[in-house]
């Protein structure tokens, strides 16, 4: 069965409270929830992981090798600083996804920048939690490559 490792960045945790009229009402769980649910439908394996700590991403990453098709991240703040993701990612060669709830293209100046989008296979931002359903269709298509 084919698996995918959706990995969410610092603060994702707060979803829900954090800036409602920027990233909704949707918490986490809710968006995990609906992932596993949409991989049920497709029979597709899914696994979730949140941190606020890049060393535990870059972590994660790492263990993906080997055991996942597709990773789906939003890498959150660490999208616009962080080398030691995009390298982890760019490491481990497995395709790779990058989300995000809202547009940061549309946002300050400095998130219009992505470290990771040069070693992710593509982009989806803007549309809210259905930016992670776009992202395991994106997976799903990459896997169906294969």
């Amino acid at each position: 069965m084919s698996k995918i490792l959706i990995i969410h960045g610092p603060n994702l945790n707060l979803l829900g409270e954090r800036e409602p009229d920027v990233y909704g009402t949707v918490n986490l769980e809710n968006i995990n929830q609906q992932a596993i649910e949409w991989g049920n439908t497709h029979s597709i394996d899914i696994d979730t992981f949140q941190s606020n700590h890049e060393g535990e991403i870059v972590d994660q990453i790492g263990k993906a090798k080997d055991t996942y098709d597709v990773i789906v991240i939003n890498p959150a703040a660490y999208t616009h600083t962080s080398v030691a993701i995009r390298d982890a990612i760019s490491a481990i060669g497995i395709p790779t996804i990058e989300v995000h709830l809202s547009n940061i293209h549309a946002r300050e100046e400095f998130r219009h920048v992505s470290t990771v989008a040069p070693v992710s296979r593509g982009q989806i931002c803007g549309f809210g939690i259905k930016s992670y359903i776009l992202g395991l269709e994106a997976a799903l298509s990459i896997i169906n490559e294969k």
